[in-house]
């Protein structure tokens, strides 16, 4: 029996409190500050599961509103149609941003940046493996596997081992090895430090 679920668009949230219309947050808890705008000639395409949407501690948000151009989209299972649209649309090759498993496509590049869309699944790792699954057309694109990464330093969620990254940084890491100048993408990892420091604020001593 399939586990997969049609869940698409945005999380139904209740908002009780004045909102900043920019990042989506509570205004008291507003990110704009640490937005590092920087321009990019990978385009990102960030798969966002919707109970991330509302997760305080989620660097998706920052990441969209930060790299240009990147898309933001919500869903679980997406209609096949609309996926490959996603993917496709510009004429860029798609290439998925996600640790190697057994049988995954090769991870063959095209020749320049300005032809690539980097894919990015944003969730915890257990759901991003359903993503994979419940949406076919995933699992068959190139894919792009960072190795021998920095320690995270995302120091307000759990993770299982010191290079298990964000969403954010992950992509700022792979966006520097497409770049003449990756230390263009610097500021934005320190925006990423401003924002985990500003979350672990408001966690009681």
């Amino acid at each position: 029996m399939s586990t997969c679920t049609a869940r698409s668009g945005a999380a139904g949230v209740q908002l009780k409190r004045a909102v900043c219309a920019r990042c989506l947050r509570a205004k008291s808890a507003c990110i704009c500050a640490w937005i590092a705008p920087v321009a990019s000639s990978v385009e990102l395409l960030i798969l966002q599961h919707p109970l991330e949407v509302g997760n305080a501690k989620n660097s998706a948000r920052l990441l969209h509103l930060s790299v240009s151009p990147s898309r933001m989209v919500t869903g679980e299972t997406f209609d096949a149609a609309v996926l490959t649209a996603l993917l496709e649309e510009g004429g860029r090759t798609p290439v998925l941003l996600y640790p190697d498993t057994p049988g995954a496509p090769s991870s063959a590049m095209p020749e320049a940046p300005a032809k690539l869309r980097l894919v990015i699944v944003d969730a915890t790792w257990r759901k991003s493996r359903k993503m994979l699954y419940c949406n076919p057309l995933l699992q068959t694109l190139p894919r792009m596997t960072l190795r021998a990464m920095p320690p995270s330093h995302y120091r307000i969620r759990k993770a299982h081992a010191p290079d298990q990254l964000s969403t954010l940084e992950a992509a700022a890491y792979a966006l520097m090895q497409f770049d003449a100048d990756p230390a263009r993408w610097q500021g934005l990892l320190d925006a990423f430090d401003g924002f985990v420091g500003q979350q672990l604020s408001y966690v009681p001593a």
